[in-house]
């Protein structure tokens, strides 16, 4: 039993071991090079009981703050991580919905995203990106929001057009033009009168059926 006991932790620690490395090494995500947490995965944390303050500058605008510690809500990997002391700078974008439950509680979601400003490496007192350069990278991540915007209203925009002229029409086979029939229709009718016998305007039924043996022999 001591064996197998031994067994288990030693898979255990190699397993924190491996997810150290893989947490440190360098990745790559179209063009950029990055280590920390792999694309795809997510982390959870508990926050505690903290401030949130807010003051109202439009009637649709308000200026928020919020300070509060968070904790993880597992642990972890042995040696993975940024040491102790870090400082990241983030900017977020999100969707606060609420709804009152009484005179003064409500209940509160909040969903979106955080884009990395900058970092400051623990025991460093620079940023890893100026003021200015934040601002700009503030900016280039507001555009990329503001441009999918966009592509989803034009795509829900086509969608209820569509929906309103119903299906396309179909397309008709292009008709000959007016004139062109009448030219037909007339050489036509001149070939037949060429090729059809020609009486006497007082001609008997019988002269004419005579007429066309004889034309018929010839």
């Amino acid at each position: 039993m001591a064996a197998k006991s031994s067994s288990t932790k030693k898979s255990t620690k190699e397993a924190k071991s491996e997810l150290a490395v893989s947490y440190n090494e360098f990745k790559e995500h179209e063009g950029q090079r990055y280590t920390g947490m792999k694309i795809g995965r997510s982390h959870k944390w508990r926050y505690d009981q903290g401030e949130w303050k807010e003051t109202k500058i439009t009637p649709d605008l308000w200026q928020i703050g919020y300070a509060v510690t968070k904790r993880r809500a597992g642990r972890a990997p042995e040696g993975s991580g940024v040491p102790v002391g870090t400082e990241y700078h983030w900017y977020v974008l999100a969707h606060q919905n609420v709804a009152k439950q009484t005179a003064n509680d409500y209940t509160t979601s909040l969903t979106g995203l955080k884009f990395k400003i900058a970092h400051k490496r623990a025991g460093g007192e620079k940023w890893s990106a100026t003021p200015r350069t934040q601002r700009k990278r503030m900016i280039t991540f507001l555009r990329s929001v503001l441009a999918d915007l966009e592509k989803q209203a034009d795509r829900e925009g086509a969608v209820v057009a569509a929906r309103r002229t119903g299906a396309a029409p179909k397309q008709r086979k292009p008709r000959t033009a007016p004139a062109t029939m009448k030219r037909a229709t007339g050489r036509q009718r001149r070939a037949r009168r060429v090729s059809a016998p020609r009486y006497a305007p007082g001609a008997t039924r019988a002269q004419r059926g005579e007429r066309s043996k004889v034309t018929a022999a010839r």
